[in-house]
């Protein structure tokens, strides 16, 4: 597996960010002091954080110089020696963890080490960082940094710029390594959705069920057996389904009438069939059949 590019670029920039570093540390030039009135024109006093030097163009370099004015035991100075030291520690971690983490014997890459040594190394560039930038604030206040008086001038020296430096590639550094976490994260998820079994989706919205008592109502159909009423059987009220609600009440059953009287006439003609019977009936006598009755 190739390396990937953030890892490549922290391994970098980490490097160079503790070698500018250590030279902002150890190197005697965080401020420079020009101008001095009883002394050659071309001096030169570098002030750093260990040591002071003075230079002359025309003379080598003098290291050791007193400190007439308090410099070291200045609040700044002091901040900035143990944050430096710090620094200088904690980029060393960081750099043999992400040894450890991007390649060393390994096939693959450790993306959890390697994220954990960006980290470190992001906070070693803040560690560095801070002391710069306090030192800068305070370079041309004589109360707070003391130092010659007027017209001595004070400027920035390189030790100064180098700490700039080496403080922003090691924040880049260590936040190019941090980004591995990103793989790691990854493939955490992917194990730990596949460990856990899909169950079925909960619904978003609840759903009450009220269990209504069923209400002693008359039935509405009533059961006969042999003419006489009687109880439904009690397998059907096991088997029956409880209703919920109420009855509605139900209409009489309506009669068909109809107005026109259909045997009007058949009785008018039976009544005029028998009158006229009775009108050709005559007695008689013999015992043979009469005329009518044929």
């Amino acid at each position: 597996m190739r390396t990937p590019a953030v890892m490549t670029l922290g391994m970098v920039l980490t490097p160079c960010g503790l070698l500018l570093n250590l030279v902002s540390t150890l190197a005697p030039g965080w401020r420079l002091a020009t101008g001095f009135l009883d002394k050659p024109v071309d001096t030169v006093l570098y002030q750093g954080l260990w040591d002071m030097c003075l230079e002359q163009s025309s003379r080598e370099r003098q290291c050791g110089q007193h400190d007439e004015w308090g410099y070291f035991s200045s609040q700044p100075v002091r901040g900035a020696r143990g944050l430096m030291v710090t620094s200088l520690a904690t980029t060393g971690l960081g750099l043999l963890l992400a040894t450890l983490g991007v390649r060393c014997w390994q096939d693959e890459p450790h993306f959890a080490l390697a994220g954990l040594s960006g980290v470190a190394l992001f906070v070693a560039g803040l560690f560095s960082l801070v002391p710069v930038s306090w030192y800068s604030h305070f370079l041309r206040d004589r109360e707070v940094l003391p130092g010659p008086a007027s017209p001595v001038t004070m400027q920035v020296s390189y030790s100064l710029v180098l700490g700039y430096l080496g403080s922003c590639l090691l924040l880049l550094g260590g936040f190019s390594l941090a980004l591995s976490f990103a793989p790691w994260c990854e493939e955490r998820c992917q194990r730990c959705r596949k460990a856990s079994p899909a169950g079925p989706r909960r619904s978003s919205i609840s759903t009450v069920y009220v269990d209504w008592p069923e209400p002693a109502l008359t039935p509405a159909i009533k059961y006969y057996s042999e003419g006489q009423h009687r109880p439904p059987p009690a397998e059907r009220h096991t088997a029956a389904k409880p209703r919920v609600g109420f009855p509605m009440p139900r209409p009489p059953p309506r009669a068909y009438t109809n107005p026109v009287d259909v045997l009007a006439g058949e009785r008018e003609q039976a009544a005029a069939s028998q009158s006229a019977s009775s009108r050709s009936t005559r007695p008689c006598h013999s015992s043979l059949p009469c005329d009518s009755d044929l």
